[in-house]
């Protein structure tokens, strides 16, 4: 289901962006970059703040379990406090519908009870879910930090319609979203200066493990393979030259 989600969305991008403009986002040196990129642990837990204190509010992430945050460096303990701050609607033993607080199994609960609540409260938009938001977007990770440092002032003979926002990345320059992301919009609990590029690189961070958790193993497991392969290579090489030597002396 969530490959099948994934290609949705690809497929989805790829007819937006096909029908207007080009638009070049600026290239940032991401720690999880190439070959041997890795997430930066501490950024990520920073971009969960972001998300939770900015994005949760209109974006859900239904594909990601709380217990799935011990990855970037959350206990136990931690991540069943953070689950029992969200409530989520269950059946209890006489079929009634009741509420209790979130545990680490759930999936991260939605700011809207469903799907039309959300266009409702969006003036009919329907705001998209995280979950997979950097792998779904050509150029994700840049994509994603761009939109979100985007926002500015509109020329003077670009109107820009009530309820709409002017964005100089997002394709034809007008955006229903609001600038999420202010000065000091959030308060790092390690010092942080919480500015709006640092605050998007953060959230941008953290949603890049969101959509691909398993990514540093895989990359492991690659240079492992690669490693193999050429040490196999190198064994072969000098094997083959000295059962084919007492031949060439022939």
């Amino acid at each position: 289901l969530k490959l099948i989600l994934f290609w949705m969305l690809i497929s989805i991008s790829k007819i937006s962006l096909g029908a207007g403009e080009k638009i070049e986002y600026p290239q940032l040196n991401w720690t999880f970059s190439g070959i041997l990129g890795t997430f930066d642990r501490a950024s990520q837990q920073r971009g969960l703040q972001v998300y939770k204190e900015v994005c949760s509010g209109c974006h859900g992430m239904r594909l990601l379990a709380y217990r799935n945050l011990k990855a970037i460096g959350y206990n136990d303990e931690e991540i069943k406090a953070f689950a029992a701050e969200n409530s989520v609607n269950t059946i209890n033993d006489d079929g009634e519908v009741v509420e209790r607080p979130a545990r680490p199994s759930d999936k991260f609960v939605s700011p809207y009870p469903n799907d039309k609540a959300a266009r409702a409260a969006n003036g009919g938009a329907y705001p998209p879910d995280l979950s997979l938001i950097v792998k779904a977007r050509p150029d994700g990770a840049n994509y994603l930090h761009a939109l979100l440092t985007g926002y500015e002032d509109a020329p003077t003979e670009k109107n820009v319609p009530d309820g709409m926002y002017y964005n100089k990345y997002y394709s034809g320059k007008l955006i229903g979203m609001p600038q999420p992301l202010y000065d000091d919009g959030v308060e790092y609990a390690d010092g942080t200066k919480a500015t709006p590029n640092q605050m998007a690189k953060d959230v941008t961070a953290f949603l890049a493990w969101a959509s691909e958790p398993e990514m540093e193993e895989r990359k492991r497991l690659g240079i492992s393979v690669i490693l193999f392969l050429l040490l196999l290579t190198t064994l072969s090489y000098f094997a083959m030259k000295q059962i084919w030597a007492p031949i060439k002396k022939q």
